[in-house]
C-alpha cells in the first residue's frame, strides 16, 4: 500500500449501505400483518447482521492499526533518510568549499553559478562577489574568450570530460596559466543545463614545460656543437638525443640508442652499480662528476678507455632533471700517464743519484772552504811575518839606509801585492762555491764613503789624483754588507786612480736611482775603453791589455766586485769614452728601516801612532804560538809606552794567565795548542771574573765565514793577518776606552 492511498475505504461503505438499508424497514410489503414468528424471524436476522457487522469493525480496526504501525515505521525511515542525505549534504559542501582545486558552476553562456573557497583564492576576489559574475572578465584576450565559450559549447553538446587552457588575469593584476576539466550537469529540478568546471593553477607547470624545452634546445645546441661524445639524459637515465660523434665513436645509430638506458651502452668493462650511483647522487643534489673512467670495446676499433663527465642543467627545485653526459677518449693519454709513471720511476732513481751527488758534493765542498779557511791560514802566517817586521824596519830606529829602503820598499810592495792577489782568489773562488756568506743589514753609506775616503788618500797622494765625494743630501741606509760595500767601493776607487790621467781627477756621486735604490758612481778622467774592452771587461784575470804597462793588477778585481754587488742585490755598470774617462757604477738597495739614527763618522786621517803618558796604564795578553808573531806585536806594543804587553802559547796558559793578572784586554789568535781561541773565548766569558775583558782576535784566517763565526761567538773585533799597523793601534785605542768605560760602570 502506497503513501498517498486512503485505507479503510472499502471497509467503511458496507455499513453505510447497510444502513440505508435498514433505514428502508421490513422486506414485507406495507399493510400485511406480521405475525410473532415473523418478527423473531426478522429479529434473529437483524441480530445476524449486526453481528456480522460487528466482526467486519473488528477486522476494519486491526487493519488500521497494522497500517498505522506501517506509517510510523515508514516515517522513522523518512527521518533517517533526511538525516542522511543533510550528513551527505553537509559533506558534498565540505568537500566542495575545502578542495584545493578551484570548482565553478557556469551556465550555457559562462555565467557563474557557484564557486566554491579554492576558486576565490585563485581569482583573488571573494565568492559573495564572483556569483552571477560573467567569467569573461578575468580571461586576458579576445582569444581566450572565444576558447572558453567553445569549450562550453563542447562540453554541453558531448558527454564525457573536456579539458582547455587559458590566460587568467586576477583582482590584483597577476596573470596565471588556468587549466580547466568540464563535465554537464543538471543545475536544478527544472532540468536546465549547467557546467561544472575544476581550474587548476598551471603556471609553475607551464614555467616548468618552458623551462624544460629551453633546456631540452639549449642541451641539444650542446650536443651539436661540441666535438666530443655527447649525450643528453633524462631525469630516468634515458637517452634523449646524442651528438654525430657519439654514434660514430661507439658505432651505433639513433635508433637503436634513443629513449634507451645509458646502462645498455656498456659492456662488462663498466662498473654499473657505482655509475648508476654516481647518476643518482646528481639528481637530488644538484651537483656533477667528472673523471669517471670506463673501458669499452667498439666493434671494428678495439679496447678505449673513456672519461665520462656529467653535469645536471636543471635546477634541483624542480621535478624534471636533465643531465649532460660528455665523453672523451683518453686512451692516448692513458698511455702517456703510463709512460709517465715510468719517467717518473727512472726520475725518482735519478733523484736519489743526485741526492748521493749532492751530497758528495757538500762533502766537496765542505772540504774546498776548509782548504781556502787553511790555505788562507798557511798563506797569510808567513806573509804577516814579512810584511810586519817589513813596516817595522822600515819605520824602526835607526832609520835604514837608502838602499835599504829601497829593499824594503820592493819587499812590502810584493808582499801586499800577494796579500791582494790571494785575498781576491778567495773570495773568488767563495763566491763560485756558493759558500761566501753576507751580512745584510742597514748600514750609513755616509759612513762607508767616510771610510773609503781615508782609506784611499795615501794612494790618491802617491798618484797625483784628486779624489772628490759629493755631500750626501740625506743620511741613507742601504741594505748590504757593510765590509764587502766598502771592498767594491775601494775597488772602483782603486782603479780609477790607477787607470788615471797624471793630475787627473776621480768624482764619487751618490743620488737615489730608483725608488728603492740610491746609485754610487765613480767618474774618472782616464784614457777610456774601447767598445770590444767593455764586452771583456767583467772577465777574470782579464786586464785588458794592461799586463804589458807597469800597473799593477790582477785582473779580478772586477769580477768580485760584480759577483758581491750581485749577491746583495744590486746592480754595476760602466760608461766609457774613449779619451774622456769611464764611469762605474753601482745601485744598491736602500733599506727599508724607518727611522734613521743619529751617527758620528770617524774619520782617520793620520797615520800618526798615540803615545801616551810615559807611565805604564794599561796591560794586554797577547795569546799566539807563532813566534815570529809574538815579536811582531811586541815590537809595535813597544811603541806604546802605556801598554804592558803579556803573553802565553796556548789557549789554557792564556786563560789562566787572564784570570791571574785581569789584563785590560786580551789579544787572541784562533789557531792554538790545546784549546782553539774560540774555546779560550767562551771559558773567559762564562767566568765572571774575566767576562768583562775585550777579547781581540787576531788570525790568518781571513774568510768571511769564519771573521763572521768569531764575531758572533764574541769576539770584540776580529783583525786578520798580516797586521796592518794603523788598524792595529786604531783597534787597540777603541778596546782599551772600552775597558776604561766597564772599569767605571764596575767601580
Amino acid at each position: 500500500m502506497g503513501i498517498d492511498e486512503e485505507p479503510g475505504m472499502s471497509v467503511t461503505a458496507e455499513p453505510r449501505r447497510q444502513g440505508k438499508r435498514r433505514l428502508r424497514g421490513p422486506s414485507h410489503p406495507p399493510g400485511a400483518k406480521i405475525t410473532p414468528q415473523g418478527r423473531d424471524h426478522e429479529l434473529e436476522l437483524h441480530q445476524m447482521e449486526l453481528e456480522m457487522q460487528n466482526i467486519e469493525l473488528i477486522r476494519t480496526q486491526g487493519a488500521l492499526e497494522a497500517q498505522q504501525i506501517e506509517l510510523e515505521l515508514q516515517n522513522e525511515e523518512l527521518v533517517r533518510v533526511q538525516e542522511e542525505l543533510e550528513i551527505s549534504r553537509n559533506k558534498y559542501s565540505e568537500l566542495y568549499d575545502l578542495a584545493p582545486v578551484g570548482y565553478f558552476t557556469f551556465d550555457p553562456v559562462g555565467q557563474i553559478l557557484a564557486v566554491n573557497l579554492a576558486g576565490t583564492s585563485l581569482l583573488g576576489i571573494e565568492r559573495l562577489q564572483l556569483v552571477d559574475r560573467f567569467f569573461s572578465d578575468f580571461i586576458v584576450d579576445a582569444t581566450g574568450w572565444e576558447v572558453f565559450l567553445q569549450h562550453l559549447v563542447t562540453t554541453r553538446l558531448n558527454s564525457g570530460i573536456h579539458h582547455c587552457e587559458l590566460r587568467l588575469k586576477r583582482h590584483n593584476g597577476c596573470i596565471i596559466h588556468a587549466q580547466f576539466q568540464s563535465v554537464t550537469v543538471a543545475a536544478s529540478k527544472h532540468e536546465n543545463v549547467a557546467i561544472f568546471s575544476s581550474i587548476i593553477d598551471g603556471t609553475i607547470a607551464k614555467q616548468l614545460e618552458t623551462e624544460i624545452q629551453d633546456a631540452r634546445e639549449y642541451a641539444e645546441n650542446i650536443v651539436e656543437t661540441v666535438h666530443k661524445p655527447l649525450v643528453v639524459l633524462d631525469s630516468d637515465l634515458r637517452i634523449i638525443s646524442a651528438n654525430n660523434n657519439f654514434y660514430e665513436t661507439f658505432n651505433v645509430t639513433p635508433e637503436v640508442t634513443i629513449d634507451k638506458f645509458i646502462y645498455d651502452l656498456g659492456n662488462r668493462q663498466w662498473d654499473i652499480p657505482r655509475l648508476r650511483a654516481l647518476f643518482e647522487n646528481i639528481l637530488p643534489n644538484d651537483t656533477f662528476f667528472n673523471g669517471y673512467e670506463v673501458d669499452h670495446d667498439f666493434p671494428g676499433v678495439g679496447r678505449k678507455i673513456i672519461l665520462l663527465n656529467a653535469r645536471q642543467i636543471f635546477r634541483k627545485n624542480i621535478s624534471s632533471h636533465i643531465i649532460l653526459l660528455a665523453m672523451e677518449d683518453i686512451t692516448a693519454r692513458k698511455q702517456v700517464e703510463a709512460e709517465r709513471t715510468l719517467l717518473d720511476q727512472a726520475i725518482q732513481e735519478k733523484n736519489i743519484e743526485l741526492e748521493r751527488a749532492k751530497l758528495m758534493a757538500e762533502k766537496a765542498n765542505q772540504a774546498k772552504s776548509e782548504f781556502l779557511s787553511s790555505m788562507s791560514h798557511e798563506l797569510r802566517t808567513p806573509l804577516g811575518a814579512i810584511l810586519g817586521f817589513a813596516q817595522l824596519m822600515e819605520t824602526g830606529m835607526p832609520l835604514p839606509t837608502p838602499a835599504q829602503k829601497r829593499s824594503i820598499k820592493q819587499i812590502l810592495k810584493a808582499g801586499w801585492y800577494l796579500l791582494e792577489l790571494i785575498n781576491e782568489i778567495l773570495d773568488l773562488a767563495l763566491i763560485e762555491s756558493g759558500k761566501l756568506m753576507l751580512s745584510l743589514e742597514p748600514v750609513y753609506l755616509a759612513e762607508v764613503l767616510h771610510e773609503c775616503e781615508a782609506m784611499i788618500e795615501v794612494q790618491a797622494r802617491k798618484h797625483c789624483i784628486s779624489v772628490h765625494f759629493s755631500e750626501l743630501e740625506f743620511p741613507y741606509l742601504i741594505n748590504a754588507d757593510q765590509t764587502r760595500t766598502k771592498q767594491v767601493v775601494i775597488n772602483l776607487l782603486t782603479n780609477a786612480i790607477k787607470y788615471n790621467r797624471v793630475g787627473g781627477k776621480v768624482t764619487v756621486i751618490c743620488a737615489p736611482c730608483h725608488p728603492n735604490s740610491i746609485r754610487i758612481s765613480v767618474e774618472d778622467t782616464g784614457y777610456g775603453l774601447v767598445p770590444e774592452h767593455l764586452a771583456q771587461l767583467f772577465q777574470p784575470f782579464n786586464r785588458l791589455g794592461q799586463k804589458a804597462n807597469l800597473i799593477e793588477g790582477t785582473g779580478i778585481g772586477l769580477v768580485v766586485s760584480k759577483r758581491l754587488v750581485e749577491l746583495m742585490g744590486g746592480v754595476i755598470g760602466v760608461e766609457s769614452t774613449v779619451g774622456k774617462g769611464s764611469l762605474f757604477w753601482v745601485d744598491l738597495m736602500l733599506s727599508t728601516e724607518s727611522q734613521v739614527k743619529s751617527y758620528t763618522a770617524v774619520l782617520t786621517t793620520s797615520a800618526e801612532v798615540l803615545v801616551h803618558d810615559s807611565a805604564l796604564k794599561y796591560s794586554m795578553l797577547y795569546v799566539e804560538d807563532n813566534p815570529a808573531n809574538l815579536m811582531l806585536v811586541e815590537d809595535l806594543v813597544t811603541r806604546r809606552s802605556d801598554i804592558r804587553m803579556l803573553s802565553a802559547r796556548d789557549g789554557i796558559r792564556g786563560v789562566e794567565i787572564a784570570r791571574s793578572f785581569q789584563p785590560d784586554i786580551i789579544l787572541m789568535d784562533i789557531n792554538l795548542p790545546g784549546i782553539s781561541g774560540l774555546e779560550a773565548l767562551k771559558i773567559l766569558r762564562e767566568d765572571p771574573t774575566t767576562t768583562h775583558i775585550p777579547v781581540i782576535a787576531l788570525s790568518a784566517n781571513a774568510v768571511p765565514s769564519d771573521i763572521e763565526k768569531g764575531l758572533i761567538a764574541g769576539f770584540f773585533r776580529y783583525l786578520t793577518k798580516p797586521i796592518k799597523v794603523i788598524e792595529f793601534m786604531d783597534t787597540l785605542d777603541v778596546a782599551l776606552k772600552f775597558a776604561q768605560s766597564e772599569a767605571v760602570k764596575r767601580s
